[in-house]
């Protein structure tokens, strides 16, 4: 099996893990009784946010999975799934507050059609990119998991404590964490010093936030 076939076929089996048990992560919060720590990574209300988790956690493990088996013949291939998660991520917030806020309401079915969409442009993405000589520095893309789970796992409490977190908070979260891995992935852009600025702007907001809590 040559290396394009062999990346083609893991991406599509990894799509189809991926649609299964997002799908099921809708409802794993309700089957355990509403218990906190399964709330970390399914959906807890119907929020966008939390339906992030249903596209992210995911991905994220068919990322751990197929970072033991490809690294070692796919150099970039972490690179390249991080950025397929941020853009699959960016994708569903966006798609979803142009349409809903065009139309003035939401539909279930448009929804769930955007969760496939989004995983297959995640996939997509990274499937080409891992053809390609694209490049990153691999401890930037831990980190970018890293921190996505953090705050997951931090507003998960929040929403179930404090509060539900606003629409433009998600939109702002999740386009600045796109715009920033764009910069650290080297994206020669002149946008590139806006990005840095939002991103550190951002974490302080987050910062001054936990802080008043």
């Amino acid at each position: 099996m040559t290396k394009k076939s062999s990346i083609l076929k893991f991406e599509i089996i990894s799509a189809i893990f991926m649609l299964v048990v997002g799908t099921l992560l809708h409802f794993t919060f309700g089957w355990s009784n509403n218990n906190p720590l399964i709330g970390t990574f399914s959906a807890v209300n119907e929020s966008t946010w939390e339906h992030l988790k249903l596209l992210f956690f995911p991905m994220l493990i068919s990322t751990i999975i197929g970072y033991f088996y490809k690294w070692k013949v796919i150099p970039n291939y972490l690179c390249a799934k991080v950025l397929g998660i941020i853009l699959s991520m960016s994708f569903i917030v966006v798609f979803f507050y142009t349409y809903t806020g065009i139309i003035g309401t939401n539909f279930a079915i448009v929804d769930i059609a955007s969760f496939f969409i989004a995983v297959a442009l995640g996939q997509y993405i990274a499937y080409r990119k891992m053809e390609s000589t694209f490049s990153c520095n691999k401890l930037v893309s831990i980190i970018i998991l890293l921190v996505l789970c953090l705050c997951f796992f931090a507003f998960t409490f929040l929403i179930l404590t404090f509060f539900d977190l606003p629409a433009v908070t998600v939109t702002f979260f999740v386009l600045s964490a796109g715009f920033f891995a764009a910069s650290a992935f080297g994206a020669e852009t002149p946008a590139m010093e806006t990005t840095r600025v939002t991103a550190s702007v951002f974490a302080k907001i987050l910062l001054m936030f936990f802080r008043i809590l």
